[in-house]
């Protein structure tokens, strides 16, 4: 199986365009549930790919408004490579979208986009391997949270932990709920804000000028954050827990991924937490 078998082609690809703003990014991810969005320019010679900007680019950089610094280069492949190897890319390099581009033209252009998902897609339906058992694939270190931490601290520990989710502790150290990123992402707004500039700004001619910054009394420019709620996790995240046992394979698990539209299971053990199975670790079996 190749990657054109699986990936959404560039016709169903939500994109953003250089030059563009945080808000078109937070609008696709808080209403598609997108963990990232390719990042496109036009041209002289067509539409040419230039990054993709993810969810975590948006925490991570809550000052930054242009896409252009907000953006990465990111691994891409082909269409006519094999699944297999792109989802071993995926893991390797622990990136949930894969732009698909062509660089045999003037300009580097996408060709469509390869997720995660579209590889559990395939696991679930037994077109690639998916005999392992979920024992031998689970992640042991496991991220928690507490269910009445603010939301911004436990913002910060996702992060820090560099994992798409936090699983929320009660009182007794007991398993009580789940947070994500995607949680997160769907409460954020962006408030607008000052930002003390100093006397020198760039000529709008200047290259490095950035399109649509003005000064205000050549002292201070608008800027855009990204506010966080500081209300307790337990407003936030999910109570209705999905778990797993390891005695289940990798396709029983990307079947209970996709039927319950999630991204990571709890791994228990009875009633006791033991791991974590992500949709990504699935892509280890391969």
């Amino acid at each position: 199986m190749h990657v054109a078998d699986a990936m959404t082609p560039r016709s169903e690809v939500v994109t953003v365009e250089l030059p563009g703003t945080r808000d078109d990014v937070l609008e696709y991810l808080q209403e598609r549930g997108f963990s990232s969005v390719p990042v496109v320019k036009e041209t002289d010679d067509g539409e040419e790919y230039r990054g993709l900007i993810s969810r975590d680019d948006l925490i991570e950089h809550p000052d930054e408004d242009q896409l252009a610094i907000l953006m990465r280069e990111v691994p891409t492949t082909t269409a006519d490579t094999t699944l297999e190897d792109a989802a071993r890319l995926m893991a390797r390099e622990n990136a949930r979208r894969v732009p698909v581009v062509d660089d045999s033209g003037p300009v580097p252009t996408l060709e469509g986009i390869v997720t995660v998902t579209d590889v559990v897609h395939a696991i679930a339906r037994g077109d690639i391997d998916g005999e392992t058992g979920v024992g031998d694939l689970a992640t042991k270190d496991i991220n928690t949270t507490y269910v009445g931490a603010p939301l911004t601290v436990a913002e910060r520990e996702i992060f820090y932990a560099n994992v798409p989710y936090a699983i929320a502790l009660d009182e007794e150290g007991d398993m009580a709920g789940i947070l994500t990123e995607v949680d997160i992402i769907d409460v954020a707004r962006v408030v607008e804000g000052e930002e003390e500039t100093g006397e020198s700004l760039a000529d709008e001619d200047d290259e490095w000028m950035w399109e649509g910054i003005k000064a205000v009394g050549n002292r201070y420019l608008p800027t855009r954050n990204v506010e966080i709620p500081a209300e307790p996790v337990s407003e936030f995240m999910s109570d209705d827990l999905v778990t797993i046992s390891k005695r289940k394979t990798a396709k029983e698990a990307a079947q209970m991924l996709i039927s319950n539209d999630i991204e990571q299971i709890p791994l228990v053990s009875g009633d006791t937490l033991i791991g974590i199975v992500r949709d990504i670790d699935l892509l280890e079996a391969l």
